[in-house]
């Protein structure tokens, strides 16, 4: 397995390289900045490339098997890094002959109905109003990947944390979770990696939490 990772200089990015990497994939990691990824491994590779420039990154998409896309911003300001990026990256997957694709969202895009009434106030009237443009265009981003031609999977993970991998937690494909407030990064990049083969998840959206 050869996959390629988006996003991998973020939080949940080291995570999805290491797990990968543990699990004895081969990883190309694009990264803006690769100086920031301070690790080596024989089966890693990191790539200087932007999301956001397509040409970047367009010929180390050949010969993968999967693709993981933590891509991220921790800005409330206007974005397109979601929606533009993961059309760059469609494209890029299509030349390529690449059909697998897993992308992080939010779960606070879609209110879960399940959720307790505070955390559904607090999603609704304070996140957000804080987070408008990147949920916005987050759900453009999901959009775009439900009517690629692509083996899709959109994860929403609620509030993130720091805590270490247990890789014991919940998932739900296309449904809504009761009690799905928080979950640790590495739990989170424990999902993708484990659920790169997993049809259950694909063309689907899957909500993941502790």
């Amino acid at each position: 397995m050869h996959i390629i990772v988006f996003g991998a200089t973020g939080r949940t990015g080291r995570h999805v390289l290491h797990l990968a990497l543990d699990k004895g994939y081969r990883v190309t990691a694009i990264a803006r900045n690769p100086a920031a990824l301070q690790i080596t491994h024989p089966l890693l590779t990191i790539i200087k490339g932007d999301v956001l420039q397509q040409e970047s990154f367009a010929p180390y998409m050949q010969n993968k098997d999967a693709v993981i896309s933590c891509t991220g911003t921790y800005s409330g300001r206007p974005t397109k890094i979601y929606s533009q990026g993961i059309q760059n990256i469609l494209a890029a997957m299509q030349a390529a002959g690449v059909k697998r694709i897993m992308a992080i969202s939010a779960d606070a895009v879609v209110i879960n109905p399940n959720l307790p009434l505070l955390y559904k106030f607090v999603a609704k009237y304070i996140l957000w109003r804080i987070l408008k443009h990147p949920f916005t265009d987050l759900l453009l981003m999901e959009k775009i990947l439900e009517h690629s031609n692509t083996d899709w999977t959109v994860v929403r993970p609620p509030q993130l944390t720091n805590k270490p991998l247990t890789g014991k937690y919940r998932y739900m494909v296309n449904g809504f979770m009761k009690r799905c407030l928080r979950i640790s990064r590495a739990n989170v990049a424990h999902f993708f990696v484990n659920n790169i083969l997993n049809k259950e998840t694909y063309k689907a959206i899957a909500e993941v939490a502790e």
